[in-house]
């Protein structure tokens, strides 16, 4: 074969059949369709057959010569060189890397870069190799869907990138299009992690996050947000976009990391259980002393929610109404009207007692009288939401009481402690629809103080009398005057830093917040409030429905 090659004759051959294929190419490449077309029709016409005819009105037809016309334009402005041909591998560029053993697969990918747009990619060095470490969803490699996490990033435009410094500079430069050259992952994708909804209970801004390796790709977002998270994958960051959003996805941090963070805050820096008034005095009042009623690891997790996961629910009525607040807010007075005002729908529990039973009453009418013995067997035993003790005696609300209301079909209205929001929470019984009657201002907290105390006074249940004869008379009268003052005073700032308290530990329960400043406009709140339940889609925690 090796002396055929070499002799005369055959390269003679060889040099003349080279030009003859090239012209072939040539004229192959430079001959019009639309030309070819008249010719074919101009022969169609000397067949009369049936089937000429048939052909004859395919090739007229306007969408077949438009066809033909746009391949001619192709055509002209396309030349030999331009054909499609793999793009060599320069070994040397790699020299540290592992190369993959299909050099084949190295692929040439070219993504269009929006202005004022990023990418939507994160990447990590990785055995001296450029990985992409995440894609965001909804980003603009997500949507052109042309890169893969565990790709490696060789070049750029043509330009060797070794670390992220590089890539992003890179990337500064382009205008409008990115040309990248794709080396593939020696490791296999691995999932990304469930989807899920989750309700955010704080707030979160990725340009103060010192933890965050670009600010830029963060979601920040406001406690009782609705996130929607589309990757777990990564244990510190996960992928998350705003329900109802149409823009990319956006790092949060993971639930991991989160409560890592909390963990190391000090506790001069813990503002949940700081007050913010001192000196204040310890009124004597109704001390009660709650009993333990459930330790459960779901209990003690939920002493920092961070994330709950939630799911969408159409229209429903919740089966029972939480009202919390501080001592004197106007809870009780609250949860009468409401259930004067429609007894058909609203009803309360009875609480029960170890208290002896009084002359005129009756097991049942305001109380349900038990011995002390039974009473604390069922607190053991878990049977009461709460249960406090007031002069020697036993007072609780059983569990039992609430479920009785729900069975008579009544929303059961609850002024309970917030100690017992997390039992509520957390079960699918109760579903509960929590409303904090956060205290007004001291100014608004005085007048609805001194319009509670001219009724009393009215009524002759007065703390201080200063309607005596010796009231301006006497300096003992002016005293004791002086004395309420300075109480009433202490007492505001002591509802007041109460209840702030019960907001900063216990708002990750609550479903509205209202500032009770005038009674009547806070029960139209209320009111307002459960008719939305009834006509409005809702968000409740997914141990309510599975």
């Amino acid at each position: 074969m090796h002396r055929l090659r070499q002799t005369q004759a055959f390269q003679s051959a060889t040099q003349q059949q080279v030009p003859v294929s090239l012209a072939e190419s040539q004229a192959v490449t430079n001959h019009r369709l639309s030309e070819a077309l008249g010719e074919v029709l101009g022969q169609l016409r000397s067949f009369p057959s049936s089937e000429g005819a048939q052909l004859r009105d395919i090739l007229e037809n306007p969408h077949f010569k438009a066809l033909l016309e746009t391949h001619d334009s192709v055509a002209e402005h396309r030349s030999p060189s331009e054909d499609f041909h793999w793009l060599p591998v320069d070994p040397a560029a790699y020299d540290e890397w592992e190369m993959p053993a299909d050099i084949s697969s190295v692929r040439i990918v070219g993504l269009r870069k929006n202005p004022g747009e990023p990418l939507g990619l994160t990447v990590k060095t990785e055995d001296g190799q450029l990985v992409i470490a995440r894609i965001l969803g909804g980003g603009a490699v997500d949507r052109q869907g042309l890169l893969h996490v565990g790709d490696i990033i060789g070049e750029v435009n043509g330009i060797p990138v070794r670390s992220a410094e590089q890539l992003q500079v890179e990337i500064a430069r382009c205008k409008e299009h990115i040309q990248l050259k794709i080396l593939p992952s020696l490791h296999e994708n691995g999932t990304n992690g469930a989807q899920c909804c989750v309700r955010a209970h704080f707030d979160y801004d990725p340009k103060e996050d010192k933890l965050l390796p670009c600010p830029e790709i963060g979601l920040a977002f406001k406690k009782g947000d609705i996130l929607q998270v589309v990757n777990q994958s990564d244990p510190n960051w996960w992928q998350a976009k705003k329900v109802g959003w149409s823009g990319p996805a956006g790092l949060i941090p993971s639930q991991e990391l989160e409560e890592r963070r909390k963990a190391f805050v000090a506790p001069e820096a813990d503002f949940v259980h700081k007050i913010g008034f001192c000196g204040t005095r310890i009124s004597k009042k109704k001390k009660k002393l709650m009993y333990q009623i459930k330790s459960s690891v779901e209990l003690d997790k939920a002493e920092l929610l961070l994330y709950e996961e939630v799911t969408r629910m159409p229209p429903f009525r919740r089966k029972t109404l939480v009202l919390v607040g501080s001592e004197g807010i106007g809870r009780r007075t609250l949860k009468n009207r409401l259930i004067n005002s429609d007894p058909d729908r609203f009803g309360t529990t009875m609480p029960h007692t170890s208290r002896p039973m009084r002359e005129l009453e009756e097991d049942g009418m305001g109380y349900w009288f038990v011995s002390r013995e039974e009473m604390e067997h069922d607190v053991r035993d878990h049977q009461f939401l709460e249960c406090g003790e007031h002069n020697g005696h036993l007072y609780g609300t059983k569990l039992d009481s609430i479920r009785t209301i729900i069975r008579q079909g009544k929303m059961c209205v609850l002024d309970c402690s917030p100690n017992a929001l997390k039992i509520l929470h957390n079960s699918p019984e109760y579903m509960p629809y929590v409303i904090f009657l956060a205290a007004p201002g001291m100014e608004q907290l005085q007048s609805l103080y001194e319009n509670a105390r001219y009724s009393s006074r009215n009524l002759g249940t007065g703390t201080f009398e200063r309607s005596s004869s010796i009231r301006f008379s006497s300096r003992r009268a002016r005293t004791l005057e002086s004395l309420t003052s300075l109480y009433e005073e202490e007492d505001f700032k002591k509802a007041l830093e109460e209840s702030a308290r019960i907001q900063r530990t216990y708002e990750k329960y609550f479903d509205q917040i209202i500032v009770n400043e005038d009674p009547d406009q806070t029960f139209r709140k209320v009111v307002e409030a459960l008719e939305i339940l009834s006509n409005q889609h809702q968000w409740v925690p997914v141990s309510w429905v599975y």
